[in-house]
């Protein structure tokens, strides 16, 4: 008898056309505003035009007095590390589970990064940060991954009590919060993203948020030159007679992706609004589904839901896979369930384990990392299946047949083994 699971045969549950996730989400207007940027200005080397109405808009929107523009995350995360002041032989803590960018410019600054364990939801762990502290440790960086705000007011007092700088990465958290106050804005400064995925969107680019004018002027020199240096670091100030050539980098972003981010931005809260209802209702849903769990957010905690994750217990399914429960999810034709691959634990990256053929003499060389030396990071990615986040209420209907899909595998899952 044909199997009704789709891997064995079987007809697939989700019946609606693919792509099933399309983003940035893009319509005559946001063409319309690419487009007429064309016949504007196709480069912009100041903080002008659009590149000045999109930093005005983060400022407004993040409630900060600087918002200064990159290429992409990896520079806006680059410049931050610079900005904080973090020099050659420092240590910056980091959570061990993250995409590796926001961690590896401190590479190229030749500066250390220590890696931290982490809490199940993939967050940096606070009670874990002490442990790692020496004399040489500059700064603590918190990820909010996937969107989860990470414990901000544990990180902040560690980092009071051992006068350290506390910075974020807000690459996957645009317009998440936490008891009202947005992510990006409890440290010295902060650095997102606006690649393709993110939950705000420029196709390419980054920014840097902060209220501090000194680490302002030192972004300024450190990712963009010139005009926009000669025009924003006061005379008589240290880095002023840098202004021709900055730090020796170009980092600024294009102004067709500001368009595309400024027209984004002014419907953020409106994406996230609609992501956070379908969020709820595939947690409510997949929660008791047999084999997986889904993790409640604290009382005011608000995510950006740039993704949804699923912890998988093998042990319910009778030792089932996680691959072959994947495998199957994909075969239902529920295609945009992911396991993640680029997000990973660092020390299971070879830039972590052994820095010294990209990096010789890297003063990281006498701290090497190893599979195993995070246990509680590495299981949980192990464990772990993503799903982008809908936003629509047309897209309820897709989010009930992957629904459905996880059903069906769970019930079934005894013809997998």
């Amino acid at each position: 008898m044909t199997s009704t699971l789709a891997l064995l045969g079987g007809e697939p549950a989700v019946t609606a056309p693919g792509p099933h996730f399309q983003w940035p989400p893009i319509d005559d207007t946001t063409r319309a505003k690419v487009a007429a940027q064309l016949e504007t200005a196709i480069s912009i080397p100041g903080r002008s035009g659009i590149v000045a109405d999109l930093e005005d808009g983060l400022q407004e929107y993040f409630g900060v007095r600087h918002a200064i523009t990159t290429s992409s995350g990896t520079a806006a995360l680059h410049t931050t590390y610079w900005a904080a002041g973090v020099r050659p032989g420092d240590e910056v803590i980091v959570p061990a589970w993250t995409f590796h960018a926001t961690a590896s410019p401190l590479f190229s600054l030749r500066a250390v990064p220590v890696l931290c364990e982490t809490r199940p939801d993939g967050n940096i762990d606070p009670t874990r940060i002490e442990e790692l502290i020496t004399p040489r440790t500059r700064a603590i960086m918190a990820t909010h991954l996937w969107g989860r705000p990470a414990d901000m007011a544990e990180v902040v007092k560690v980092a009071n009590t051992h006068d350290l700088v506390v910075l974020e990465d807000g690459s996957h958290a645009h317009g998440a919060s936490i008891a009202g106050q947005k992510t990006g804005t409890f440290g010295l400064a902060s650095a997102f993203s606006l690649n393709g995925p993110k939950p705000l969107s420029g196709g390419e680019g980054g920014f840097v948020l902060t209220d501090e004018d000194e680490t302002y002027y030192r972004t300024v020199a450190f990712a963009h030159y010139n005009k926009r240096a000669r025009n924003e670091i006061p005379d008589g100030h240290p880095l002023a007679r840098y202004a021709a050539t900055g730090a020796g980098l170009k980092l600024r972003i294009h102004p067709l992706a500001a368009a595309l981010a400024r027209d984004q931005l002014d419907r953020l809260d409106g994406y996230l609004a609609g992501r956070t209802e379908i969020a709820r209702y595939l947690t409510r849903h997949l929660s008791g589904v047999r084999g997986l769990r889904l993790a409640l957010m604290p009382d005011g905690v608000v995510p950006s839901w740039y993704g949804l994750t699923v912890t998988y217990k093998p042990d319910e399914l009778g030792g089932l896979p996680i691959e072959t429960f994947h495998r199957a999810l994909i075969a239902e034709g529920a295609t945009e369930f992911d396991r993640p691959g680029s997000t990973r634990p660092m020390n299971l990256l070879p830039l972590y384990q052994q820095p010294g053929p990209l990096f010789p003499g890297h003063p990281h060389s006498h701290r090497p990392y190893q599979a195993g030396d995070f246990p509680i990071a590495e299981h949980v990615h192990a464990h772990t299946i993503k799903l982008p986040v809908w936003h629509r209420e047309q897209d309820l209907e897709l989010a009930e047949q992957y629904i459905r899909a996880a059903v069906k595998i769970s019930d079934h899952h005894e013809e997998l083994l």
